[in-house]
């Protein structure tokens, strides 16, 4: 797999050499949009009502075995009650069924605020909302990125779709191609952190959030044409317990106490049918040995994760011109994210957990908000450390570095 490292060094260098940055232009025609954007037509005295879904086959190549999913069925609503103040909300079943006892399934609310209008130019969201980080967590409607999928960057290390409870302000300069936001939110548990999934068990998504550990986050946002570029951050405390309990755990509390960090950057071009999207981001939990101590969940002190696809519309030409055109999108994506990049002392290191996915296949929109996709997805993973090998399953299949997972599917947005 030494060869995925190659061209994704290769991607890297090749595009910010030549200057031709290209990326897939977002769907701004959901009823959700028409809400942001003031253009939603009346329905029941100003309520609009959205959504978005996708289902999807998976063959597991070393398992010999696949499965069919409805992944999400999301409802979205929406209600303008004057020009000034609008609500916005979406509730979400994953895996189709949610049956008490069993695993699998989820029924969750993925956003649930109020957007304050001061100007053309500035607005105020408070609720349960979508900070703005990466590409995916505002933008992860299934018609809107290429594979069945979502990213796994964006997955495991930003865990899409983060969302928490808080205020945040967005804005545009009058002068200038920037966008800019900055908000504020209940912050992580470090008490939920596990092995493998970085921070994303640590959410407190809207339930029972602890107030008095906090988070800030902000984004800059340039944009110039069909070119777009974003840095964006997160700095929040993990430990909103008492003090004496977390006194007694060894671990530090108050607003920023135990503290995460992340930093993200990327950029998004779209032209002649061509598409590129570049992320990077990194993780840095500098108290993960506290956490270990209290916890033992073998907390990394430092993440990373990087990815690039291009891809090309081969209906761009015929399609030019007209108000929704179909499109062929083949794509290409080289993924690279070590979960385990940096470990404290009483860490345990986890090389399995240093990863390379390269995707290929093709996204087909007939209409702007339908999607048929399949996509080939090449799995490499590091060597298994013995020390983590406790109790294995006598039925277990033999670890194995690489795999390959094909996927065929569908998605929807409306």
């Amino acid at each position: 797999m030494a060869m995925h490292g190659k061209f994704f060094t290769l991607v890297i260098s090749s595009l910010f050499i030549s200057g031709t940055l290209l990326a897939q232009q977002p769907n701004n025609s959901t009823a959700e949009d028409s809400l942001n954007n003031n253009s939603a037509k009346n329905f029941l005295s100003n309520t609009s009502i959205g959504g978005y879904g996708n289902a999807f086959y998976q063959y597991n190549k070393n398992q010999k075995t696949a499965k069919v999913d409805l992944e999400r069925f999301v409802l979205f609503i929406g209600h303008k009650f004057s020009d000034k103040i609008s609500f916005f909300s979406e509730m979400e079943l994953e895996d189709a069924k949610v049956n008490g006892g069993q695993p699998g399934g989820e029924i969750t609310i993925e956003q649930a605020y109020l957007k304050f209008s001061l100007n053309p130019n500035q607005y105020i969201v408070a609720g349960l909302f979508l900070p703005r980080i990466g590409i995916l967590n505002e933008n992860h409607l299934p018609t809107t990125f290429n594979g069945n999928e979502r990213n796994y960057v964006e997955t495991l290390l930003i865990p899409a779709t983060w969302r928490e409870l808080g205020v945040g302000f967005y804005g545009r300069l009058n002068n200038l191609p920037v966008n800019y936001s900055v908000g504020i939110m209940n912050g992580l548990s470090a008490a939920g952190f596990t092995h493998g999934t970085g921070i994303v068990d640590g959410r407190f998504e809207g339930r029972n959030a602890t107030g008095t550990n906090l988070a800030v986050t902000s984004a800059l946002q340039y944009y110039q044409g069909p070119f777009k570029a974003q840095l964006s951050g997160y700095y929040g405390g993990t430990v909103g317990i008492r003090k004496t309990e977390a006194d007694s755990l060894g671990l530090n509390s108050g607003v920023f106490g135990t503290p995460v960090a992340m930093g993200e950057g990327d950029i998004q071009f779209n032209n002649q049918g061509f598409s590129v999207k570049i992320l990077g981001t990194i993780l840095s939990i500098p108290d993960a040995d506290k956490i270990n101590r209290a916890y033992a969940s073998n907390t990394p002190k430092t993440a990373y994760g990087a990815y690039a696809e291009i891809g090309y519309d081969l209906l761009y030409r015929a399609g030019y011109g007209k108000a929704n055109p179909a499109q062929l999108i083949l794509f290409v994506r080289d993924e690279k994210l070590n979960l385990n990049s940096s470990i404290p002392g009483n860490g345990i290191t986890d090389q399995t957990l240093n990863q390379n996915y390269v995707v290929a296949g093709f996204t087909y929109l007939p209409l702007r908000n339908v999607a048929v996709k399949a996509d080939v997805r090449l799995v490499h993973g590091g060597a298994q450390n013995p020390a983590l090998i406790i109790n294995p399953s006598p039925v277990a299949l033999p670890y194995q570095n690489n795999n390959a997972l094909i996927n065929l599917g569908i998605g929807y947005s409306f």
